[in-house]
Parts: C-alpha cells; sequence; structure tokens
C-alpha cells in the first residue's frame, strides 16, 4: 500500500499568466504558495485483475478505458498499470473551490502510481507529468502554476516560457515573515463552487485583447517575488493583492459578480489591506490580508465561514510505503 499527501495552494500574483494564449506570446509568472490542506491518495493491489476507484462515487471497472474518471484513467495509462489495482482519493477541502485540487489530485495520484511501480519521479517530472496529463492528453483549458505548485511545496515564483517550458525560482523569507503570513492573511469560504473550466475558456478567448493586464499581473509577480525576497512580508503584500484582484476582475465578467464584489468591500471597510478570490474566480475563496486589531471587525463585516490555514515546505510526498 502506498499513501501520498499532496499540497492545496494559495496563488497571489501572476494567475492568467500561466496560460498558453498568453505566455506563448510573452511569457508568464506566477508567485503561489502550497499550504497544509491535502489530498490523500491511497493506491493498493487488488486481489484480483479488476480495478476499484473510489472518489465522490466508487467505479469497479475491468479495463483501463472503461473508467469513467478520466485523470485516473489516464494516469494509470501513462504509468502503465492495467489491472489489479485499488485507488481511493480524500481531500481537505471540495474541488471547485479555487485551490488546485484538480491539479493535486493528478500530482498525488501520479507520485503514487510511479512508486507503485518502483519509479521516483523529481518535483519537476511530476509536474511535468500531470500537466500532460491535464492539458496535453484532457485538453483541459487551465493553465501551469497549479501543478508545479503541487509538486514543490513552499513559495515559489513560476516562470513560463514561451516555448511552454517552466523554471521555478524558490522564495527566501524567513520563519518570522512566514508566521507574519499566517496571522496576517484570512481564509474565507463563499460558499459558492464552480467550474473553473467554463471561466477560463472564456479567460482563454479575451485575453489577446487583454495583454496589457496581463502584462501588469506578470510584472506584479515579479514585483511581489522581489518585495518578499528582500523586505519580507509586509503591507506591500496586502496592495499587491488589492492591485492584481482589481485587474484581473477586469478580464472577463464571470470572474466576480454583485455578491462578490460586495463582499470585498464590506471587506476593505472593516480594515483589510487588500484581498482576491483565489483560482479562476467565480467563487471559491477569498483570501485577505489583514491586521490582527482589524480581523474581528472583518470577520462579522464578510460573515463568511473562516477556514484556519498555515503555509506548507513540503511538495507531494509519500507519507506511507509498505
Amino acid at each position: 500500500m502506498i499513501i501520498t499527501k499532496t499540497p492545496l495552494r494559495i496563488s497571489f500574483a501572476g494567475g492568467g499568466t500561466d496560460l498558453p494564449v498568453y505566455y506563448e506570446l510573452r511569457g508568464g509568472a506566477v508567485v503561489s504558495a502550497a499550504i497544509n490542506k491535502n489530498i490523500y491518495i491511497t493506491v493498493n493491489k487488488k486481489f484480483d485483475k479488476t480495478i476499484r476507484v473510489s472518489y465522490s462515487k466508487t467505479e469497479n471497472v475491468n479495463c483501463v478505458n472503461d473508467l469513467q474518471h478520466e485523470i485516473v484513467r489516464e494516469c494509470l495509462k501513462m504509468v502503465g498499470i492495467s489491472s489489479g489495482i485499488e485507488i481511493t482519493s480524500i481531500a481537505d477541502i471540495p474541488s471547485g473551490t479555487g485551490l488546485g485540487s484538480s491539479s493535486s489530485f493528478t500530482v498525488g495520484l501520479l507520485n503514487a502510481l510511479y512508486n507503485y511501480v518502483g519509479s521516483t519521479l523529481s518535483a519537476q517530472e511530476l509536474a511535468e507529468s500531470a500537466c500532460e496529463i491535464e492539458i496535453g492528453r484532457l485538453g483541459n483549458p487551465i493553465g501551469k502554476q497549479d501543478q508545479f505548485a503541487a509538486a514543490f511545496g513552499g513559495q515559489n515564483l513560476f516562470e513560463f516560457g514561451k516555448n511552454g517550458s517552466v523554471k521555478h525560482r524558490k522564495i527566501l523569507i524567513g520563519d518570522d515573515d512566514i508566521r507574519s503570513m499566517n496571522r496576517k492573511l484570512i481564509l474565507f469560504y463563499t460558499g459558492i463552487t464552480r467550474n473553473a473550466n467554463v471561466i477560463l475558456k472564456e479567460q482563454q478567448k479575451k485575453s489577446r485583447n487583454k495583454l496589457d493586464t496581463l502584462d501588469f499581473m506578470k510584472d506584479q509577480a515579479y514585483q511581489m517575488y522581489q518585495v518578499l525576497s528582500d523586505e519580507g512580508f509586509n503591507e506591500k503584500f496586502g496592495l499587491m493583492l488589492h492591485e492584481g484582484w482589481m485587474k484581473k476582475k477586469s478580464i472577463v465578467s464571470s470572474i466576480s459578480n454583485g455578491e462578490i464584489n460586495k463582499i470585498y468591500e464590506s471587506a476593505l471597510e472593516a480594515g483589510a489591506l487588500g484581498g482576491k478570490l483565489l483560482g479562476a474566480g467565480g467563487g471559491g475563496f477569498f483570501l485577505f490580508y489583514c491586521d490582527e486589531e482589524k480581523q474581528s471587525a472583518l470577520r462579522n463585516a464578510v460573515g463568511l465561514k473562516e477556514v484556519n490555514f498555515s503555509f506548507s515546505r513540503y511538495g507531494s510526498r509519500v507519507v506511507y510505503l509498505e
């Protein structure tokens, strides 16, 4: 039996520039961080030759091609497993909420399956393999940041080359700054789940008309990387969250709506310095920067479920092997 633990992520700056419609023209950059909310994948040898996959529902099939779960099907085919296996998954956070769960699932499953057959992939190889599954084989209209965030863990700048290559720069910040981030950054669940692919398809169509906006978001990722590296975590971070969110929601109308805008304005009035919806937008989680003395007012103002979290230094890893 093998169990992998793979983190979800929070994207701070540059989201949208990891889509090929943009990075193939100008290159992209994203700053993101792994958090201590995870997806757990269990892989076990089955007594017979059938395949059993348990997620929100359970599938029992005789052939890989009969699997309805596309990611599981393609991961099994990539690794070369055709029978006699059982796969289960458990997530700390529901899917469709902007924390990169689909890519974390893919990275964690590939990590488990490759270890199952006796191979070990680097973080770079895991992320590239997950991109091949989600983008190359399944044709999902997503970017590449989530796969790399899940594979590497920690706080990072990821750069996306015009040729599709991805480079990784770890952001070196001290323990005091990490503790400050854990105190001042607050996560609220809107209660709205959405299909990110629908929003991303619309964004891909309109990105070529929003190149100046995406240029700003890419430049902001480099600026945030520099601030965190040189100055540490400070109020500039919160202001950049605000500036980035104002730009992002202007790309397509489905990223935000009247209800979301009202929540955001209430948060700023209560004392938050800045924030953003995570992921593609349209729902999921709000992240806010807010000093401790104003956080009680912030909680009362937004009236949403708060989710406690902290940052994680680890990417996808095997936590049980027998």
